[in-house]
């Protein structure tokens, strides 16, 4: 009794099922006898014989719960068992009927309407399944003036599951125009109604053509390489570009939909390199069942570092950082996805020498990964003496305490802008560099620095500056039209840090392949493009000027430096500069003594005087661009 419902689907079904029974009779008793012979008596009997049919149908599939199945999403196995139900109630009926009149009944008349009834009612359910698809098709299609009109880049499952979402979505303002695909087989086929048009070199013309607003890209297991090949078509369309989730995220498609989980375009879709190729092995030597110590540690490389050591299973992983709310954050991160990990955050200075000393004391780390550093360009040229006392003293700290309690590797972070360096942070990490090399002249300790560029999304930089410009509608600023950065990840540039300081022998300055430097201007025109806005119509791109201390052009290499290979494809060596500890520590006592003056135009001469490649902005940038 349980499946005895009664609602609007049992009086439609029902009616439904007894029209189709009476329609079958008529049909067989016409397909068995002359037209003729149809009178007022035969069709008196056709409709005792519907009514009893129609009553022991309707009876059996009430309480069978039959009518309360959702057709518009049933089942082959539905399907299956409503033929079945009405198999056995024709033949119920038929006993029925002989029994109640056994001279009339036609055994043939009644296997006749029996088949043309469940063509009829079995027709009637499906139909319930392809008008609701065709509703929502047709309900697009109909509506396309005044949707968003959609082309999908992909043909394959993720593309279906995409288009499905949208159809199931109907009350969604889109108009599906069509797939692109670059396999040309699939050219002029067909998914699910809408056609293939073309492969990604058809993308601009066939957006102009149909007038498309948003292009998807449907094609989670695409390289970077791939994606951003297809971004470069997409950018000459002017459409809004969204993506559709990668491989891992799309096995976690909830009840929210595909499309619901569709995104913008990052910056870092925008990069042309595949993942990058580690040896697990080699960085698994140097971390696994060892105390790690990261300075910098909340930071956007060091909060990277500290989740990338976190999975090579350390013994301890010691994080610190002056700044508490993204170390908080850090902390909180690596506890929720690494429950196993012994971690501790310290806050503290890496100035304060007796803090640090009595840390590694404490902790005893084998391995240091130094990415604390003032790296704000602009603002350190106000700070001289901050940019010093932090990066240049605070590395000298720390690198000392690694000497003093037999740290078995210490690596730091560098930057490009240590090259020929034009600003007080630059020629800071420069030194910071000039230490290094030296402390492993007089050590046990393998020291080593890692220098690389600009790290996409990191704090401060560019790229989260033009996603908010672009949100609150421009303008977008760029110091300079011909103004080029390398560009890496954080993931990419936290990797690679983890696998260069599994070669750290000699105090090398290890450089990480960065591509092609990348033109600042040209990448916000293609961001704006990808965002569905005009460059200088929509969203205005503002040059405002070259910042104090900043290049045009950055570098990997200075002139003395050569490049050798290691066994990781996107990781060099840098020929080793010596420089000797007695120098570098006389040029420290300099630096301390002018750092207390607090007069800038004394920090900075000192500066250039321990840093012998530090030149003027202007003077730097009148010969490169002589030279480009």
């Amino acid at each position: 009794m349980k499946n005895l419902k009664f609602n609007k689907y049992t009086l439609l079904f029902s009616l439904t099922d007894i029209l189709s029974i009476f329609v079958a009779f008529l049909a067989a008793f016409l397909l068995l006898n002359p037209l003729d012979a149809l009178n007022e008596s035969e069709l008196y009997k056709l409709y005792q014989y519907s009514l009893i049919t129609s009553l022991v149908n309707i009876l059996s599939l009430i309480f069978s719960g039959a009518y309360n199945k959702v057709w518009a999403k049933a089942t082959i196995v539905d399907y299956f068992h409503t033929v079945f139900m009405l198999f056995i109630n024709f033949i119920l009926a038929l006993v029925i009927a002989f029994v109640a009149n056994t001279h009339h009944v036609s055994i043939k008349l009644f296997i006749v309407a029996g088949f043309f009834s469940l063509v009829f009612i079995f027709c009637a359910r499906a139909s319930v399944r392809f008008i609701k698809y065709y509703y929502n098709y047709i309900t697009l299609k109909s509506k396309q003036n005044k949707q968003k009109r959609i082309l999908i880049v992909g043909a394959g499952s993720a593309a279906k599951m995409l288009l499905e979402d949208i159809m199931a979505r109907n009350a969604l303002n889109y108009c599906i125009v069509g797939f692109i695909d670059d396999n040309v087989s699939k050219t002029d086929s067909s998914l699910m109604g809408y056609r293939v048009l073309g492969t990604r070199e058809d993308i601009p013309q066939i957006c102009q053509k149909y007038s498309v607003d948003t292009i998807i890209i449907a094609v989670p297991s695409a390289s970077k390489k791939n994606i951003s090949q297809i971004l470069e078509y997409c950018s000459k369309t002017g459409c809004n570009v969204k993506m559709v989730p990668n491989l891992g995220e799309l096995l976690n498609v909830n009840a929210t939909g595909i499309f619901s989980q569709t995104r913008n375009i990052e910056f870092d879709d925008l990069l042309s390199r595949d993942p990058i190729s580690l040896n697990n092995e080699e960085i698994s030597n140097v971390i696994k069942n060892n105390v790690i110590m990261v300075t910098g540690g909340g930071g956007s490389i060091g909060s990277e570092l500290c989740r990338q050591i976190a999975r090579y299973s350390p013994s301890k992983l010691i994080i610190v950082d002056v700044y508490e709310n993204t170390t908080y954050d850090t902390q909180l991160e690596l506890k929720r996805s690494f429950p196993e990990l012994d971690l501790e955050v310290i806050i503290a200075s890496i100035k304060d020498e007796d803090r640090m000393d009595n840390l590694f004391d404490k902790y005893r780390p084998s391995v240091v990964y130094h990415a604390a550093a003032h790296k704000h360009v602009p603002l350190m040229e106000d700070s001289p003496g901050e940019a010093i006392e932090n990066n240049i003293f605070g590395t000298y700290i720390i690198a000392k305490c690694a000497d003093k309690y037999n740290v078995e590797r210490f690596v730091m972070v560098s930057t490009d802008k240590a090259v020929n360096p034009t600003n007080v942070m630059g020629a800071t990490k420069r030194f910071c560099e000039m230490i290094v090399q030296s402390m492993n002249e007089n050590s046990k300790t393998n020291y080593a620095c890692v220098r690389f560029g600009n790290v996409l999304g990191s704090h401060g930089s560019v790229i989260p500056l033009f996603k908010k410009q672009i949100e609150h509608g421009g303008p977008v600023t760029v110091t300079h039209k011909d103004i080029t950065r390398f560009f890496m990840t954080i993931p990419e540039a936290s990797q690679l840090i983890l696998q260069a300081s599994s070669y750290a022998k000699n105090g090398e300055i290890f450089v990480l392949d960065m591509g092609e430097p990348v033109k600042i201007y040209d990448l916000a025109v293609k961001y704006i493009k990808l965002s569905g806005y005009r460059p200088d119509i929509d969203i205005e791109i503002k040059i405002v000027g070259l910042r104090p201390g900043e290049k045009l052009y950055e570098e990997l290499l200075m002139d003395e430096e050569g490049l050798t290979n290691t066994s990781n494809e996107s990781i060099f060596i840098g020929r080793s500069v010596s420089i000797g500890l007695e120098e570098v520590e006389e040029h420290l006592k300099k630096l301390a003594s002018v750092v207390n003056s607090k007069n800038n135009d004394e920090i900075v001469a000192a500066l250039h005087e321990a840093v012998p490649t530090f030149v003027s902005a202007d003077d730097y940038n009148k010969t490169t661009v002589l030279c480009k």
